[in-house]
């Protein structure tokens, strides 16, 4: 096993699990109050649920579809990120019935949607820019647990793609930004804040099936797009909640591309199903929704294990100052993206 040891540093030295954009909005400011911080990622990137995933016909938003602005803290720091967001017009959003009829014509609200441009990975990854070299990518925290050589600090036990095992040690404190159900477990495995483990176990998150479909033969603008005229959708078929045409979005491909998120109580029932029955299933619900017939040619499934909040832990965030252990996410408000933001954002506000 090889062994990494921090540097000693007069200011203090996080350790941040999780790059999604409550560890990546945490970072940012621990990092702007003068302290040093090591990101650890199990993915190849950051971002989270606000990931975008790359094919040969254009990407897809699987995760977070948009987001909303409320917070006036997230307002400032989107001034950082001029030019990589942008309005969608998803408060025209379609309610549909079970059988994919229009039940109402838009959402009353009038709050302004928007997308990150050319991807919804582009904000979490802008911002993760300064932190860069302090971010460990595909690399899994299996065990926190106190730094062999001083009692008052922590190491972190790693796994990495290939197996390989390390230990990085010399951190003054270290902060979970996964989701509930994954610090949990960590904190449990780990034996480390018995409080803040009474008090994750509350909080519930729904699983959710993702389908992305395109087709290639359906460009924009040279042909107006197929099947319906709405461009987003909420559903109260049983196997879809939300629909979204990709390509309506701004900086996105000209080729015809949907999102589909399966209802939380279809992906709870078909959480462990093999992936290609997963996609017949939501394909076949696809067309009967859309009317869409056409074979696409392009179609993929993923699996989001926590996607959704439905019981929110109702703080911004946890943080215990005797163990120097500290937890956040969207979970700890809601769903939103910027739930996530202000959960972090709040954390390292309490621990500094």
């Amino acid at each position: 096993m090889k062994r990494k040891r921090s540097s000693v540093d007069t200011k203090k030295h996080f350790a941040i699990i999780g790059a999604g954009i409550a560890g990546i909005a945490c970072a940012r400011t621990l990092v702007q109050a003068g302290h040093r911080v090591t990101v650890f990622e199990k993915s190849h990137s950051a971002g989270g649920r606000m990931s975008t995933r790359s094919s040969s016909f254009g990407t897809f938003d699987h995760g977070a579809q948009y987001f909303t602005v409320r917070d006036e803290r997230f307002t400032k720091a989107l001034t950082t990120a001029t030019g990589l967001y942008k309005p969608w017009s998803a408060n025209t959003v379609r309610v549909l019935d079970e059988h994919g009829r229009v039940a109402a014509a838009g959402l009353p609200s009038k709050e302004s949607h928007f997308v990150a441009v050319p991807g919804m990975n582009a904000l979490v990854k802008h911002w993760a820019q300064p932190i860069a070299p302090s971010l460990q990518l595909s690399t899994k925290v299996t065990k926190i647990e106190r730094d062999a050589l001083n009692a008052q600090q922590w190491q972190l036990r790693t796994s990495g793609v290939d197996d390989s095992q390390q230990v990085y040690s010399g951190f003054d404190a270290v902060l979970l930004a996964i989701p509930s159900e994954q610090a949990h477990s960590l904190l449990q495995t780990s034996k480390q804040g018995g409080e803040l483990i009474k008090s994750v176990r509350k909080v519930s998150v729904a699983p959710c099936w993702t389908l992305m479909v395109a087709f290639a033969n359906a460009v924009q603008p040279n042909l107006a797009h197929i099947g319906p005229q709405w461009n987003a959708a909420r559903s109260s078929h049983h196997r879809i909640s939300w629909l979204a045409r990709e390509s309506s979005k701004p900086g996105r491909g000209s080729v015809e591309r949907w999102t589909v998120q399966a209802s939380p109580a279809w992906s709870a029932e078909h959480l462990e199903d093999a992936a290609p029955r997963v996609q017949a299933k939501l394909l076949k619900a696809f067309s009967e929704v859309t009317g869409i017939r056409a074979e696409p040619t392009h179609a993929d499934v993923h699996r989001w294990r926590y996607a959704q909040t439905t019981l929110a832990l109702g703080k911004s965030h946890l943080w215990d100052a005797q163990s120097s252990i500290g937890v956040c996410g969207d979970w700890c408000i809601g769903h939103r993206v910027e739930d996530g933001f202000v959960s972090g954002l709040e954390l390292a506000l309490a621990v500094v």
